[in-house]
């Protein structure tokens, strides 16, 4: 079971202090639970829009033992519009300040420094960027901060990756853009860094299936590697599933095969299920996560 570690400048939640900052230390892979609360994500937009509803997800989550949550509010979904920060602001604050200090870790899904340092002065801890770092600004606010952040793989931008992906080794090539990014971003004093290969950003399903065949390469590094497949239409294309809503059975076959091969992160909409379908994998002694009992008083009266 592959151990994993995770350095944050500042105190939260689950880690322990050591000469080089806060660590968060955890063995298989954990799941991080999303909560979109945008109204055009391509699977569960408008479900947690209000916030009496997002908070209800974010408690069932963290009592079945989901030990991250992301928080986005702008929709990445293949096409979308962009969203003005302020607009993205008035979306995703008001959750984060209502789940501060609850226990539980929270991770902010967004391509604005703007947005990403409101979050965290709010009470976020991770960013998870899925345009890279490729901002310099983004990677100066987690410095700052003492934030570790997400570096994904995208081809192109959300409104146009999936018109024409192409690679001349697209293994090779996602693979050398993470450990740069993480490199640029290290030097800028951002603590640690999750790599994500960004499976259907700006890719076909066979470069998608590469890059889950290829994740023994990446989780070998000394960065831990985090895989988000939920719902995503690879497993429409594989398995003839065409509403994003009925892909949980296919999400969860990827996310255990990601996990057997030393992933530290699975994120997912249907967070509660994963923890189970780990526990039970995690029974046959394969790779799967130390979960600990969730603290559920910690989330009463979020």
């Amino acid at each position: 079971m592959n151990a994993h570690t995770l350095t944050f400048g500042l105190q939260a939640p689950g880690t322990v202090r050591t000469a080089r900052g806060w660590e968060w230390r955890w063995r298989g892979a954990a799941v991080m639970g999303i909560l979109n609360v945008t109204p055009d994500s391509f699977s569960d937009g408008g479900r947690h829009a209000a916030l009496d509803a997002a908070l209800n997800s974010a408690r069932g989550m963290r009592g079945a033992g989901v030990l991250i949550l992301d928080i986005g509010g702008e929709s990445t979904r293949p096409g979308a519009a962009p969203v003005p920060a302020h607009e993205e602001l008035d979306r995703v604050l008001p959750l984060i300040r209502a789940l501060a200090g609850q226990g539980v870790l929270l991770s902010v899904d967004t391509m604005k420094a703007e947005v990403a340092a409101a979050a965290l002065r709010a009470g976020a801890h991770l960013i998870n960027d899925v345009s890279g770092l490729r901002d310099p600004a983004m990677r100066r606010v987690c410095a700052d901060a003492g934030a570790p952040a997400c570096v994904m793989h995208m081809q192109g931008q959300p409104q146009t990756m999936q018109a024409a992906p192409h690679y001349g080794d697209v293994v090779n090539e996602v693979h050398t853009y993470l450990r740069e990014q993480a490199r640029e971003a290290l030097n800028a004093g951002v603590p640690s860094v999750l790599l994500d290969p960004g499976i259907g950003f700006g890719k076909t399903p066979e470069h998608n299936l590469s890059l889950l065949r290829a994740l023994p390469d990446l989780s070998a590094g000394p960065h831990p590697v985090l895989i988000g497949a939920s719902r995503k239409r690879l497993i429409d294309l594989i398995a003839q599933v065409p509403h994003a809503a009925d892909r949980d059975p296919g999400t969860l076959a990827l996310h255990l095969h990601a996990a057997r091969q030393g992933v530290a992160v699975v994120r997912a909409h249907a967070a509660a299920a994963h923890v189970q379908a780990l526990r039970v994998q995690a029974a046959l002694g394969v790779e799967t996560p130390d979960i600990q009992a969730p603290d559920v008083q910690a989330m009463r009266g979020a």
